[in-house]
């Protein structure tokens, strides 16, 4: 008997009970696109989040106040902003962003209001700094910020809300009582599906502190390097003027790790460094895409433990035949060969669908997240569900091949 006939003799034992092998398939099914959708889902949560921090800039350095002191000597001030531009002392910054920013501001256009999720206010630096390019009209300019003039760069779903079918250049909006003129429309960026990242207002450091926000502290300050490698050494020098301007002891102990400085309790500032935070946030996205797929990979074991059970029955069932085949003059080997067949063939057509499956899973949002299929995950589950099939079809077929002729014709 050739190998042909074996698989053919396996075919027409799986079709024999339908309803059964269908229901060992979908427990291969199951498990196999739990693995491929897991993976999936881990790493889509991973790149959203890369996606964002990528956003801020690998190049740059924020400073934020930690609020230490009591006093607004302790303060960031735009003073201090202005004293990072030093080519002596910080000859490795490109340049540096002061950022005043409101939690919520509402805008009005012709009747319509919208709460805006964050209202900036800077200097035209921050939009090279912080990777937020125009995608029409322009940005403002140094000469808008010295003089204050009330104007506005507005994020996609600022204008989606205001100006439907509008083109809202050189429209006029409502900030707190004040006229802003809108300038330009950023382009949009891509969402977590916690917060709307184009649902953003960005307008001149003093027209802000004018109208909004007031004449008091700075929310944070962007520093950009000249380039990526010097990120480290950008943070130095910003740590070091700022203490400076602090009057920050010189005694005073540092240290750097993860996603910023971390200070002793009488440094009032912070120092986050994004390159720093997207290794770490990394490093944790495949510790826990690895532990989902871990997890998934357990509905694998219990189907290839309903394959073990299924194969066992039929062998049970099959007996007679068996013993029929064997007096007929078949050999152990071929016995052995059908009934691993058998069990490889529901494997592998059920991770064919799990894989199916978790195509078709990975084009709709789950728990916020859009599912990213990483490609090895797929030739894992299938290599796995293959080697299920082998492992656990094992013991049946070694069990229909030992039996003897005459106790399987003898069998009831």
């Amino acid at each position: 008997m050739n190998f042909l006939e074996v698989v053919r003799f396996s075919l027409r034992g799986l079709s024999a009970n339908k309803l059964r092998s269908a229901l060992t398939m979908l427990g291969i099914l199951i498990g196999v696109a739990a693995v491929i959708l897991l993976v999936a889902v881990g790493n889509g949560s991973a790149k959203a989040i890369s996606d964002r921090i990528e956003a801020l800039g690998t190049n740059t350095i924020t400073v934020m106040s930690t609020g230490r002191g009591g006093s607004s000597s302790t303060a960031l001030t735009k003073k201090m902003s202005d004293a990072l531009i030093d080519p002596e002392l910080a000859p490795d910054i490109k340049s540096v962003s002061p950022v005043v920013s409101a939690s919520s501001a509402t805008m009005t256009y012709e009747g319509t209001d919208h709460s805006v999720a964050t209202f900036v206010g800077t200097t035209p630096a921050w939009f090279g700094a912080s990777s937020t390019p125009i995608e029409k009209g322009a940005s403002f300019t140094a000469d808008d910020v010295t003089q204050g003039r009330r104007v506005v760069v507005i994020g996609q779903t600022v204008a989606e809300e205001l100006f439907p079918g509008v083109d809202p250049i050189d429209k006029q909006v409502t900030v707190s009582g004040a006229l802003f003129t809108v300038v330009g429309v950023l382009k949009e960026k891509s969402s977590t599906g916690f917060q709307d990242s184009n649902d953003t207002a960005v307008a001149p450091l003093t027209a802000v502190q004018q109208v909004l926000a007031g004449y008091g502290s700075l929310t944070s300050i962007i520093v950009e390097a000249k380039d990526p490698d010097k990120v480290d050494a950008v943070q130095s020098e910003v740590s070091t003027i700022l203490d400076q301007q602090l009057n920050v002891k010189s005694t005073s102990t540092t240290s750097r790790s993860g996603s910023g400085r971390n200070s002793n309790s009488s440094t009032p500032y912070r120092i986050q460094n994004a390159s720093s935070l997207l290794e770490t946030q990394t490093e944790t996205a495949d510790t826990f895409t690895t532990l989902l797929g871990a997890v998934a990979a357990i509905s694998l074991l219990v189907g290839g433990i309903g394959i073990t059970n299924i194969m066992l029955v039929t062998v049970t069932e099959r007996t007679r035949e068996i013993g029929i085949r064997k007096a007929l003059g078949a050999p152990r080997r071929v016995i052995l060969t059908q009934f691993l067949i058998e069990a490889t063939l529901l494997s592998v057509l059920g991770g064919a669908l799990g894989v199916a499956a978790a195509l078709i899973g990975s084009h709709f949002t789950i728990v916020g997240v859009k599912p990213v299929i990483v490609p090895s995950s797929i030739g894992l589950a299938v290599g796995v569900s293959v080697a299920i099939g082998l492992f656990f079809g094992g013991l049946p077929a070694a069990r229909a091949a030992r039996l003897r002729p005459i106790d399987a014709l003898r069998y009831e």
